[in-house]
Order: C-alpha cells, then sequence, then structure tokens
C-alpha cells in the first residue's frame, strides 16, 4: 500500500510515520481488502491537532474518517479506529448480501468546479451578473456501481451525498442523506 503522510502546520516525524503504517497495515489487513493508497494528514486547528484518514481500496471504495485531539498520535489512533469500524461494516454488508463484483468498480473522470462565494446584502446590493466567478477547476471521479453501493460508499465516507452512474441504465445518479436520518435517491428519467 502506498501511504502518504503529512501535516499542515504540524511537523510529522519518523516514529508517527512509523506508529501510522503500522496501525493502518493492522487495521485494514484485517479485512483483507487489498488496499491501494492511504492518504492521513495532520492539521494544527484552534482547539488542537486534527487528522484525517482516507484509504482507497482496490474494489474502487474509499473510506474515510477524521477526529481531533490535544496530540497528534491520539486523533489518529481515534481516526484508525473509526476507520476500522467502517471497514468491518462494509465487510460484513458483503457477506451479508452475497453479492461478489467480478469487475472492478469503472470511473469516470468529469470536470467539477469551485465558486466563489459573494457574501452581499440581500436588499441592496444585487449583483450585477448571475455569472459566479470560478475559483478553481477539478476533475471529480464517478463511479460505476448499483444503487445499493453507491448507498455503502456514501455511508463509508461519511459523506452527505454521492453523485453516481448507475450500472442498471448508465444514467447519472444522486443519494443523500435527508434530515429525518433516511436515504434519498434522485434517478432522474432519461427519455
Amino acid at each position: 500500500m502506498l501511504y502518504k503522510v503529512t501535516g499542515r502546520h504540524v511537523k510529522v516525524g519518523t516514529s508517527l510515520r512509523e506508529h501510522v503504517e503500522r496501525q493502518l497495515d493492522a487495521a485494514v489487513g484485517k479485512y483483507s481488502l487489498r488496499p491501494i493508497e492511504a492518504n492521513v494528514t495532520f492539521a494544527k486547528e484552534p482547539n488542537g491537532i486534527s487528522c484525517e484518514v482516507s484509504v482507497h481500496l482496490s474494489t474502487g471504495l474509499t473510506t474515510q474518517s477524521k477526529f481531533q485531539s490535544d496530540t497528534a498520535q491520539t486523533a489518529f489512533d481515534v481516526s484508525c479506529d473509526r476507520l476500522e469500524k467502517q471497514l468491518r461494516r462494509y465487510k460484513r454488508r458483503l457477506k451479508n448480501h452475497h453479492n461478489e463484483r467480478t469487475t472492478p468498480v469503472a470511473f469516470s473522470d468529469e470536470p467539477s468546479y469551485i465558486l466563489a462565494s459573494q457574501e452581499t446584502e440581500l436588499e441592496e446590493n444585487e449583483p450585477d451578473t448571475l455569472h459566479p466567478v470560478i475559483v478553481a477547476e477539478l476533475e471529480t471521479r464517478i463511479p460505476t456501481v448499483a444503487v445499493g453501493e453507491a448507498v455503502m460508499q456514501m455511508d463509508l465516507a461519511e459523506a452527505p451525498l454521492l453523485v453516481f452512474r448507475n450500472e442498471r441504465h448508465g444514467g447519472i445518479n444522486v443519494v443523500y442523506r435527508r434530515d429525518d436520518g433516511n436515504i434519498g435517491w434522485i434517478d432522474p428519467k432519461t427519455d
């Protein structure tokens, strides 16, 4: 597995890097999920140090966890425990559904944009144009999966929504977490 351990305003020493690699190997190795890449980012926050862990699996799924604590090692340990819990749930779901994917998940790279926020007073300062300023242009990977797998991937990533290409008909779909805790699914009709 390829490790990328970085720090933003936090120095990442060799002992912390070795601890991260050992713990992630142990956590992911329990479930033999063939990880490809692990990204661990430590960042200085006003109330301590945060640790964000992201592991990309060969099946195309990405698991993420984040925690903030007083020390970098504690933040990582809790993040790693959360990641391990996600992997355990994922493995259990695969066993329960007897869903063995014979081919890897296909991805398509689509453009995505970050727009500048325009903080204006609503009553008097109306924007001159309705063309927002594009701050960044990126590429977003959109998986081609079944609806159940999309919901599983959204849960594992602890994301509020997931855009995916429906494996059944090839159309773009969205699953999202509703305010009432249920999952919403947008499946536009293609004529």
